[in-house]
């Protein structure tokens, strides 16, 4: 194609102002503040966007190891953070820092058992007591799942997972070397120099990740002059080399652990996990649980993010989504901007009460009566005949906790793909809702 001469002049402005400037992202980070840490814990609070009064049930965006915190403020104009304050909604994040070799004896036990806990009872503290809503990334979204299973007296409203690979036999990444795993006997190669190390380094955590995407790599520099003109997709690769070049370590324990148990044994796939000596069932999760698979990710594909969904058979509601983007771009693509965060956006609001869920259920309990009383006053407009007295039959029949998927759950099928042709996402991606 030949450029037109707008498309030229845009060109020439973005070449001169990543020279001159050194790039086109706003890098800034959203302004925070400290509010409770630990060992390879920081809690902080994201300060409430001018004019904006905070209101509603607190969110805590909960990392993965690994990758930086970066995920969840990429850039302004496509950071989730940002997203989340401008609606007024109270934002935290718990951050793990950097990994150091001192920290290799430290295993998943102390993100699950910890780090977690204490952060969602820091927010809640933080918010007036309120239940608080997860977001968790990548394997941020696995530790918020055994969190969630594990401990019922925390203050949790909702759970949301984003790119969480539970079924790690449907990774393709993965797939082709997990035969190789076990041809060794005793301690194998990978294990002894994940030991020697202290865990996996920080450039090989870049390597692995940017293998994920090998093909976007090596098409780059075409992609990059064929969008001279594009300022905001620019942007975005820089902010993308950016949180490529922050990638961390990952503790040796927790590697070992996280090799041994999901890649060679795929141990979560039946919903279960030993850890600490007690054992974690996912189907004791009774919060509204959202997933979201990428339909481009090949990290965590989206049969391999699915597989959660049938293990979540205790919670009060499973809403399965699919959205345009990779593992990170679903996350904060340009495309999550009308897609990834929309959907979050409606479900916390959904799901947000201002008390926690233990009090919450009481409360619900106390309150059920309370709902019938309407209805008996129908006999007032007896005028309406047979039909009202159905109504009222039906209502006293229906469970209460069903009452707040009745809308949803006219949306779309339990597990079909792209069921809403309403809020469809276009040729790049399609939405999928299922629930239970």
């Amino acid at each position: 194609m030949i450029p037109k001469p707008d498309q030229l002049v845009a060109a020439a402005g973005n070449v001169a102002h990543t020279v001159l400037y050194g790039g086109l992202a706003d890098l800034r980070p959203m302004p925070r503040t400290l509010i409770d840490d630990g060992e390879l814990r920081e809690v902080y609070h994201y300060r409430a966007a001018p004019g904006v009064p905070e209101t509603g049930d607190p969110v805590l965006l909960v990392t993965p190891l690994a990758a930086p915190a970066l995920c969840f403020d990429l850039r302004r104009d496509c950071s989730l953070v940002e997203h989340l304050v401008s609606q007024g909604r109270a934002t935290y994040l718990v951050d793990y820092g950097r990994v150091a070799f001192k920290d290799r004896a430290l295993g998943m036990e102390h993100w699950v058992d910890e780090v977690l806990p204490e952060a969602i009872r820091a927010v809640s503290e933080h918010a007036d007591g309120r239940g608080v809503h997860l977001v968790g990334w990548s394997l941020g979204g696995i530790f918020a799942l055994l969190v969630a299973a594990d401990r019922q007296d925390l203050p949790i409203a909702s759970l949301t997972v984003l790119g969480s690979p539970v079924d790690v036999r449907k990774v393709p990444l993965v797939a082709p070397v997990r035969p190789l795993l076990n041809l060794t006997q005793g301690p194998a190669l990978v294990t002894r120099a994940y030991r020697a190390l202290g865990g996996v380094p920080t450039p090989l955590v870049n390597w692995a990740f940017s293998a994920a995407s090998a093909q976007k790599l090596l098409t780059k520099p075409l992609a990059v002059v064929a969008h001279l003109d594009d300022t905001d997709y620019l942007a975005q690769l820089e902010a993308v080399d950016r949180f490529r070049a922050n990638m961390t370590a990952y503790p040796g324990r927790t590697f070992g652990q996280l090799y041994h148990r999901f890649v060679k044994c795929n141990a979560l796939v039946e919903g279960r996990m030993a850890m600490g000596g007690r054992t974690i069932d996912l189907a004791a999760i009774e919060v509204p649980v959202l997933v979201f698979a990428g339909n481009t990710d090949g990290i965590a594909p989206l049969p391999a993010v699915r597989a959660v969904v049938p293990l979540l058979s205790g919670s009060r509601q499973v809403q399965f989504e699919v959205v345009p983007g990779g593992h990170l771009g679903m996350l904060t693509g340009r495309a999550a901007r009308a897609t990834t965060w929309t959907v979050i956006d409606e479900w916390i609001e959904q799901w947000s009460g201002g008390v926690p869920p233990p009090t919450r259920k009481k409360a619900a309990a106390k309150k059920a009566p309370a709902k019938k009383a309407p209805a008996k006053k129908a006999p007032a407009k007896k005028a309406v005949g047979k039909k009202a007295v159905a109504k009222k039959a039906a209502a006293k029949q229906a469970p209460a906790r069903k009452s707040s998927a009745t809308k949803s759950a006219k949306k779309a099928s339990s597990s079909a793909i792209g069921s809403n042709p309403s809020r469809r996402y276009g040729s790049a991606g399609s939405r999928a809702l299922g629930q239970r």
